[in-house]
């Protein structure tokens, strides 16, 4: 009688067992019911990828750069914007006769309102700038020997100013906007690469989540044998069949397994907490205390793994290289900014001036020195003005003018740097391919071993479980001890998890060998930025990883 109900207790949780090894149905506990309960989140992996992205906090940071890049190119522009120059002034001054020349005065007083306004800037070609100003003023004063009082006056000047040698083909404006626009491409790629990796996680944290979730499963089905054999086990001493000793035994085997229990329901609580740090942001109300309940299984499909054809499209499209391959054009806009200093300074300007003086002007008779002011000729600002812009009193000016640095200056020693730095970077450029194609044929190699191991895993269960089948009817026969028949079911419980582990290592080394790439899947390619005084270096490829980290 116990013989036939134990057997038929074996087969019950053997084919539970079974079915939960083939991971057919989602890896729940119990039924599922068609609405989810209050508090729990049914989502896929698919759901699960779709939150991260929305909502992940590290995502959130990293989509800013390319507004921070873009304000920093609109920063280098702003260095071509005309620059409009305002200037009033009144100035009154008097001042005691120092002069033999004083026709009796004592003191001189001048007076002048000064109303001058201009504009210019640096030209985005060739590295030319100019500037146009309008000068006008209007003065009095008691000095006798002045011809007017008062007196008006306007100015009309442009300056135009060309770098012959250096500062031609590029200066600093330059520089710094192409430099801007390369880190902005890096910034997108930076974007593409957190998404990748932040997909990465959220992919492997949802398969540890549900590993947890089966092995929690496995373990209540193998404590639920424990119990089992323990009851049959107390009929049978009360029978006079088995020994008391060996429930003792017994005992013990449904205590550990108690513990294995308690022990898989904290994992489930870590691998939610994990799983809910990648997926929500702050601003969710319930991201701490909604369960999360995945909904796709865990199901074994073979992947084709092609590793030259992978080595290839990562050496191509892998975003730390192609985040390098942009900081060295970077490095390169430096270069030949530096290369460019390094030649003498030439400029040519030419300045163009155009002048009118008006006012009252003083009539004087021929009788002595000065002469008596005996009327005035009136000139209204309005021919002054006339007199400025039909260029009656021109001025041209042309200016060359060269300084060059005697010995080795210091743009010579930046250039010698940036050089040597710049072949530093292609050397770490060609390192990081030779580890990228290292990682994909080792990620592609673990796809492998995983497909194999789900095999002899869920072989290794077969066996188990006939095994234990085994030890249970040699132990109904009186053939052999309850020790062995805990041993196989441990046995048992051991390959299952072996199997379930295997299958989760599996799915989680197809994410990396997808991931990998298109992405780094730790440190990036770490190639040295050139600054353009050549005085100091920065290197890339390190900026997301504390990011990343944090989400493996």
């Amino acid at each position: 009688m116990f013989g036939i109900r134990r057997s038929a207790a074996v087969s019950a949780v053997a084919a539970a067992l079974s079915g939960l090894s083939v991971f057919g149905v989602a890896p729940v506990h119990g039924q599922t019911p068609a609405t989810p309960p209050a508090g729990e989140r049914r989502l896929s992996i698919t759901d699960a990828v779709e939150l991260a992205l929305q909502q992940n906090a590290d995502l959130e940071v990293i989509r800013i750069n390319p507004q921070i890049q873009d304000v920093s190119i609109s920063q280098a522009r702003s260095n071509w914007a005309p620059t409009l120059t305002s200037l009033f002034q009144g100035d009154n001054r008097n001042s005691p006769v120092n002069s033999f020349l004083s026709g009796g005065q004592t003191k001189i007083t001048n007076t002048q309102t000064t109303y001058n306004a201009g504009f210019g800037s640096n030209l985005p070609f060739y590295g030319s700038s100019y500037r146009v100003g309008w000068d006008n003023y209007r003065a009095t004063t008691n000095n006798l020997f002045s011809n007017f009082s008062p007196q008006t006056g306007s100015t009309f000047s442009l300056n135009f100013t060309q770098p012959l040698l250096r500062n031609f083909g590029i200066d600093s404006t330059r520089q710094q906007l192409q430099v801007s626009r390369k880190n902005r491409e890096i910034s997108d790629v930076q974007v593409r690469e957190a998404v990748a990796t932040t997909t990465r996680s959220v992919k492997n944290a949802y398969w540890d989540l549900v590993f947890a979730i089966s092995s929690l499963e496995v373990q209540r089905l193998s404590l639920d044998l424990a119990q089992r054999s323990l009851k049959e086990n107390r009929a049978r001493v009360e029978i006079g069949t088995m020994a008391p000793i060996d429930i003792v035994q017994a005992e013990a085997e449904v205590a550990q397994r108690e513990e294995a229990v308690i022990v898989a329901e904290a994992a489930i609580a870590r691998s939610e907490d994990a799983l809910r740090a990648l997926i929500y942001g702050e601003h969710v109300s319930d991201q701490w205390t909604s369960r999360l309940v995945p909904t796709d299984a865990a199901a074994f499909a073979p992947v084709a793994v092609d590793i030259d054809g992978a080595v290839k499209g990562a050496l191509e499209s892998r975003t730390d290289l192609e985040q390098a391959r942009k900081t060295i054009e970077a490095n390169d806009v430096t270069i030949r900014f530096l290369r460019n200093q390094v030649l003498p300074d030439l400029r040519a300007a030419v300045d163009y001036g155009a002048t009118g003086i008006g006012g009252s002007q003083f009539i004087r008779d021929d009788d002595g020195f000065p002469g008596t002011i005996i009327g005035s000729l009136n000139k209204p600002f309005t021919d002054v003005l006339r007199n400025v812009f039909t260029n009656d009193f021109p001025t041209w000016t042309f200016t060359l003018q060269l300084s060059y640095p005697l010995g080795t200056s210091t743009q010579d020693a930046n250039l010698a740097r940036a050089r040597l730095q710049n072949q530093q970077t292609i050397k770490q450029l060609d390192a990081s391919r030779i580890r990228v194609a290292t990682e994909v044929r080792e990620v592609a190699r673990t796809v492998t071993t995983n497909s194999k191991r789900v095999d002899a895993t869920r072989s290794s269960r077969a066996l188990a479980e006939k095994r234990l089948e085994a030890e249970e009817k040699k132990f109904q026969a009186g053939m052999t001890t309850n020790f062995f028949v805990l041993q196989a079911q441990r046995d048992l419980n051991q390959a299952r998890n072996n199997e379930l582990q295997a299958l989760i290592d599996y799915l989680k080394s197809v994410v990396n060998y997808e991931t990998a790439q298109v992405a780094p899947l730790g440190q990036g390619a770490g190639v040295t930025v050139i600054t353009g005084g050549g005085g100091g270096t920065n290197t890339t490829g390190n900026n997301n990883q504390q990011q990343q980290n944090r989400q493996q």
